[in-house]
């Protein structure tokens, strides 16, 4: 009883919390201009926190995320073209879908090493793009899903071209879903998520049942790429094979790389600073930005994200740091 306590304790905001979620949501008003990067900051942010529920706390490596990520978006897209266009009922049924591809998914990963996952997960991921390629009759294949009409947010709140609407939206739905990781992390599932992942013999031979857990940590995470997906087609209107892509698994990864993995901090945090550094250097060096986000990555892994913001204790030892 006092670990079940000290688990809902842990899962509780802290005092400062609430402000930075205030301040994003003023975000919108208060910088007008850029209401359109706070809603991919919060897509991408959703994106993040997906995966790091299967990296970070169940320490499964996923390289095919964009599977789910892609099948929200063209389930949520469908959905609005074809039955109906409320962004709600269409969220539910891009999270459905993807919580499904997810369930499916997770038998794949559930046996054999970390390189095993790895080149499942890629493949997965490569599937799914080859299907929405082939099936242009309902993807809209390379040209991608067009005519795509979103209708307001609970009947009332029109996306507006400046994407004020869109960023509220997307920022609710990644406070909601953030809290429910949050209290899933620091339950007593969460806990077995983590000894699987420091020690996946050790978790097995106490009783946690190892391939139980991390095919629902697989699903659980795919659900949430799915949500981030959904709101993507649904904030722009469109689908298309770019979500589906490498490139999105892969610009996860750096995400949680810069804000660090078994935090569900890090997952926003990442996509706040890889998202206002790719605005930013595309608008300085739209040709070679990937350039400095490389060598941003270099002096991040070099140095390590606690002395990031001390230049002087670069070239000191660690310990000392």
């Amino acid at each position: 009883m006092n670990a079940r306590a000290s688990l809902l304790n842990i899962s509780r905001m802290r005092p400062w919390e609430p402000v930075l979620w205030l301040i994003a949501f003023a975000a919108p008003l208060l910088l007008p201009s850029k209401a359109l990067i706070v809603n991919e900051i919060a897509i991408v942010a959703l994106f993040a926190v997906s995966l790091d529920l299967v990296l970070g706390y169940a320490g499964v490596v996923s390289l095919g995320h964009a599977a789910f990520f892609g099948m929200g978006a063209y389930s949520a897209a469908l959905f609005a073209k074809h039955v109906m266009p409320d962004p709600l009922a269409g969220l539910a049924f891009g999270v459905a879908t993807a919580t499904l591809l997810g369930a499916v998914g997770s038998l794949t990963v559930v046996r054999g090493t970390d390189l095993t996952r790895l080149m499942v997960t890629l493949g997965v991921g490569l599937i799914m793009l080859e299907l929405a390629n082939k099936l242009d009759w309902l993807t809209g294949g390379a040209d991608g899903l067009q005519g795509v009409v979103i209708g307001p947010v609970l009947g009332q709140f029109e996306f507006d071209l400046y994407g004020k609407t869109a960023a509220w939206y997307s920022l609710t739905v990644l406070l909601v879903c953030f809290v429910l990781a949050r209290r899933l992390v620091h339950s007593p599932l969460g806990a077995s998520f983590k000894a699987i992942r420091d020690n996946r013999l050790r978790a097995g031979a106490i009783g946690i049942p190892v391939t139980a857990r991390i095919a629902t940590a697989y699903t659980i995470a795919a659900a949430l790429a799915g949500a981030s997906g959904a709101l993507l087609a649904q904030t722009t209107g469109f689908a298309s094979l770019d979500v589906f892509d490498f490139h999105r698994s892969a610009d996860v990864m750096l995400v949680l790389i810069v804000g660090g993995t078994g935090w569900l901090y890090g997952g926003i945090a990442g996509a706040v600073v890889f998202k206002i550094m790719y605005d930013v250097l595309a608008s300085i060096t739209p040709q070679y930005w990937t350039f400095w986000l490389g060598l941003f990555l270099v002096v991040l892994v070099q140095v390590g994200r606690d002395r990031l913001l001390r230049p002087w204790t670069w070239f000191g030892k660690r310990g000392g740091a």
